[in-house]
């Protein structure tokens, strides 16, 4: 299958994913960052994609211990949330996946105002991995309110045991997992072209997700690769890539981005 566009760390296919995916060998990929269409909630230029058979091949072509990272939502039909991100986590599972983690990812503002609803501000990150992740680069920019605290446990009558030795926690601690960004155009990205696609998601959520769930050099993979988000950010992170975009106007949003970045890489260091 012939790329659309490549470089010395990544490659981009015009294709349908499945159809790139029927062609790559089993345990290629470290990781899988993306965010699917969903409930039609956007007209991705009219084109349709089968979830079970990309689940499927998602299983097969994912290393061990690698993970795929679905950043995915509902849309309200008829009154009702469809429930698809539910089903879609559940149909992972039922492929092979465990479910890692489910991770909130926070918007600082909606889109659209509800009437008779609390205001929609999130999506669900669902973290699937091919039995233990291998990988675990946590990120520790949590200001820790407890930095020195000691160590108890409660008893069964619901008393509490003495507190034992105190543990320096340090300044910072983990991160909870829910991940909280500011949105809306030019805070996502700085690309004005990447507002040429529906629906972006931030860039430092997808260098969040890349450097937790693999390390530099492993390959990263985005079936859904739209305005080309995630393979900016596994270049940024010094992560090979591939990615699948059936639409050749986002292709060449991906490419433009990507052109755009190296040129001026290059130039901060003249």
């Amino acid at each position: 299958m012939k790329e659309y566009y490549q470089n010395e760390n990544g490659k981009l296919y015009c294709c349908d994913n499945i159809e790139y995916l029927k062609t790559v060998e089993e345990n290629s990929f470290d990781l899988t960052v993306t965010s699917p269409p969903y409930d039609n909630l956007r007209d991705y230029k009219g084109y349709s994609w089968d979830f079970e058979t990309l689940a499927k091949e998602l299983y097969r072509t994912t290393k061990e211990g690698g993970v795929v990272v679905w950043v995915v939502g509902d849309a309200t039909i008829n009154g009702s949330e469809t429930g698809s991100s539910f089903k879609q986590a559940l149909y992972f599972m039922e492929c092979g996946f465990n479910l890692h983690d489910t991770m909130i990812y926070e918007k600082s503002s909606f889109s659209n105002p509800s009437n008779n609803r609390y205001h929609q501000t999130f999506e669900y990150m669902f973290v699937f991995s091919k039995n233990i992740p291998k990988i675990f680069n946590a990120i520790k920019d949590r200001k820790n309110t407890y930095r020195n605290s000691g160590k108890a446990t409660r008893k069964k009558d619901g008393s509490m045991d003495k507190i034992g030795e105190r543990i320096y926690y340090g300044e910072k601690g983990m991160r909870f997992n829910v991940w909280r960004y500011p949105t809306g155009k030019g805070i996502s990205t700085k690309d004005a072209m990447a507002y040429n696609h529906p629906a972006i998601f931030p860039e430092d959520l997808a260098r969040d997700h890349i450097v937790s769930w693999s390390n530099e050099n492993d390959l990263v993979f985005d079936p859904f690769m739209g305005s080309g988000t995630t393979a900016k950010m596994a270049e940024r992170s010094n992560r090979r890539w591939i990615g699948c975009e059936i639409s050749k106007e986002y292709c060449e949003i991906t490419k433009s981005r990507l052109e755009t970045e190296r040129t001026q890489l290059k130039m901060s260091f003249v």
